[in-house]
């Protein structure tokens, strides 16, 4: 399967999981637009992170863009905390058509803009304050390069670029510790799986386009590619929690979830935040 091809099984994808998803009772979409303080768990810990890096105000009154939006919760949430202009960006339409209707119905003007996060520029002709993506994004981008200048150019001087996600030596065990299966460096193309459910609870079956494709990115990749954009390395965090229970033994914490005390020390999430120089 070429990288076109892989592409577009993987956007099919996740317009089947878009209709999985917005059932789930992961999601709670109704109780999630019903609650008007409700803030997601992702959110929380991009905010952990980022917080560090903001006015004491936090994200309210700064314009924000969403990178791999899917169906918009986590944006609803960066509007409720109180940034402006929000936007979201997603390649999946499906997921789109879901967000828009979310936020209709919490009554936030967001807008949804359908692209490949790589080339994000292309299709919104302005700039940001704030680019945020996180939990489970970049394994879906072939390459980096053309995403870290899409982001340097939709940073507004000064403005700050935020990515949070799973760890990638989770990904080269096949998040199957403690053993190395897979690639942890990038380059070595991409890894094509099927998979008929997603990681929502009693999903098994319901995905009908289930061949996706995922490309491995190093912790070092991510920061070079945005140091090459030029963009300047605030912080970089290797983190012990990961957002969704990724594999048997992991125990709930407050960031969600986290080995126990007897296991080893690994890194289940990581964080790069980044600025684009005054």
């Amino acid at each position: 399967m070429d990288e076109a091809a892989a592409i577009a099984a993987n956007r099919a994808n996740w317009d089947d999981r878009a209709e999985v998803h917005r059932r789930s009772r992961m999601y709670d979409v109704d109780a999630f637009v019903a609650d008007t303080g409700r803030i997601s768990p992702v959110v929380r810990n991009d905010l952990a992170v980022l917080a560090a890096h903001l006015p004491e105000s936090g994200v309210r009154d700064r314009s924000l863009l969403h990178l791999q939006c899917h169906i918009g919760i986590d944006t609803l949430s960066w509007s409720r905390l109180g940034a402006i202009d929000v936007h979201g960006l997603d390649f999946s339409p499906n997921s789109l058509s879901h967000a828009a209707r979310i936020a209709r119905a919490a009554g936030r003007e967001i807008t949804f803009v359908e692209g490949d996060a790589r080339f994000a520029s292309a299709v919104l002709d302005r700039r940001f304050d704030l680019v945020v993506t996180s939990a489970g994004t970049i394994v879906w981008l072939p390459e980096l390069e053309n995403w870290a200048r899409s982001i340097h150019d939709l940073l507004e001087p000064g403005g700050v670029f935020l990515i949070r996600d799973d760890h990638p030596i989770l990904g080269a065990m096949e998040f199957e510790p403690w053993q190395i299966t897979d690639d942890y460096l990038g380059g070595g193309g991409h890894r094509t799986y099927t998979e008929s459910g997603s990681y929502t609870e009693d999903s098994a079956g319901q995905i009908a386009h289930d061949a996706v494709s995922e490309w491995r990115h190093g912790l070092g990749e991510v920061v070079g590619a945005l140091l090459r954009a030029g963009l300047r390395i605030a912080a970089v965090e290797e983190l012990p929690a990961i957002d969704w229970p990724a594999f048997p033994g992991l125990v709930p914490c407050p960031q969600g979830w986290t080995l126990p005390p007897a296991a080893p020390r690994i890194p289940l999430n990581f964080a790069v935040v980044a600025t684009r120089p005054d």
